[in-house]
């Protein structure tokens, strides 16, 4: 359990198939634990595919298509990696406007491993400091980023891991992020 309460506040989860899993059931477990109301959002309606590595994992509902959500309707967002999820998601226009209407809305938004490539092309990069899997490091730095080698990194509402191996300081400031709520610093 979460020494952070997170009653009522609505966390976006935005992803595609090809999601890494864990990415995703981790951070959603984290959020639901302390009281928060994880909402899948993906591209298209109906059911996404994960995977754990290169094998097939589970199959997830789809709660929202992204062309249909409105960041003003939720707290938070969080985006899972998977190099395949991330590189779908990360052309997607309408995925690209919900992921900087967080920003705009100086609203935390979380990102691990591959998911940080959606904000190089939502255009919410430069200048932030961030982590991410290794391979992403240098696209993210080319767009302006303060790339580093850790475990997790925040800055202003924006947190950030590498794998899955460090999910557990990854949901635990996902959530203390929630629960600090706007962050003024948090801008596209």
């Amino acid at each position: 359990m979460s020494e952070h309460n997170i009653a009522g506040k609505k966390v976006a989860f935005l992803l595609t198939d090809g999601v890494e899993q864990v990415e995703l059931t981790s951070p959603w477990q984290a959020v639901k634990d302390a009281g928060g109301e994880p909402t899948l959002v993906a591209p298209s309606k109906g059911k996404l595919q994960g995977f754990n590595g290169v094998e097939k994992g589970d199959t997830f509902d789809v709660d929202l298509a992204v062309a249909d959500a409105d960041a003003s309707e939720f707290d938070a967002l969080v985006l899972p990696g998977g190099v395949v999820n991330a590189d779908h998601l990360r052309v997607d226009k309408d995925a690209q406007n919900f992921t900087r209407a967080f920003f705009e809305q100086h609203k935390p938004v979380a990102s691990i491993c591959h998911g940080p490539w959606i904000l190089i092309d939502a255009g919410v990069i430069k200048g932030r400091n961030v982590t991410s899997y290794h391979t992403l490091q240098t696209d993210l730095k080319n767009a302006g980023a303060n790339w580093t080698d850790e475990e997790v990194v925040v800055d202003q509402g924006l947190v950030t891991s590498r794998t899955p191996d460090d999910l557990p300081a990854f949901n635990a400031k996902v959530v203390e992020e929630i629960s600090e709520g706007q962050h003024a610093g948090q801008t596209a």
